[in-house]
């Protein structure tokens, strides 16, 4: 759990404090008759990241990316062969308007949070997820927001992570990341020398001894 030092708490923000609008993003699925429940859609989240992570550290085929291997292991377990529906799914899940599914609480949490430390955003996003966040209403709680898309690099880079830091002018061993992926958001953060803790809703790494929440609310009595 975080030291006593720390500063300042920095937010992942896919799958963190905005999900996906699965309706908008599934429609194609949804014209087929075929409606993914929520257990099903974190069964494949949970297999998917330990997949991804597994690349990742070994592999570094950062082109396989996580969405690709999300939608091809989906659509196996539909029985439904379509690289074209599985591109088109990829691509509206990627953007990030398409992120605005958020759980009742997160604003008044990160605000809680908020007076105790100075909160900060770095995600992996296409140059526009200030403003998706300014539209579901909690872009007001962060101090700074760092876009990958602006930046030119992304998690795991620590380039990101330093533009992050330096920018809130913190250090950072006094500085907590939270984000959903042990490759990308705890590696890359640790890496960084951050602390990092991981938000883990569909329990993908309930036991990898890694810290970990499953809420904000959670995170609140951690920190």
């Amino acid at each position: 759990m975080p030291n006593a030092a720390l500063k300042a708490i920095f937010f992942d923000v896919g799958n963190t404090l905005l999900f996906p609008d699965r309706t908008h993003i599934l429609a194609p699925l949804y014209q087929r008759k075929l409606v993914p429940t929520i257990d099903h859609w974190h069964a494949i989240a949970r297999k998917t990241k330990n997949e991804f992570d597994a690349i990742l550290q070994h592999d570094g085929k950062a082109d396989h990316s996580f969405w690709f291997l999300f939608y091809s292991h989906l659509l196996h377990d539909l029985d439904v062969r379509d690289d074209a529906l599985r591109d088109a799914l990829v691509s509206a899940t990627r953007v990030s308007a398409n992120w605005c599914d958020i759980r009742p609480g997160t604003r008044e949490s990160l605000l809680r949070l908020g007076q105790r430390y100075p909160l900060a955003v770095i995600s992996n996003a296409d140059g526009k997820i200030a403003d998706v966040l300014q539209r579901c209403g909690i872009a007001d709680c962060f101090v700074t927001i760092t876009d990958s898309g602006l930046v030119g690099h992304e998690k795991p880079h620590p380039a990101i992570f330093e533009a992050a830091l330096k920018a809130m002018g913190v250090a950072p061993e006094e500085s907590l990341y939270v984000g959903d992926m042990y490759s990308v958001d705890y590696l890359g953060a640790t890496g960084a020398g951050m602390q990092a803790i991981l938000f883990d809703v569909p329990g993908a790494y309930r036991e990898s001894g890694v810290p970990r929440v499953e809420s904000l609310e959670e995170l609140e009595r951690k920190v």
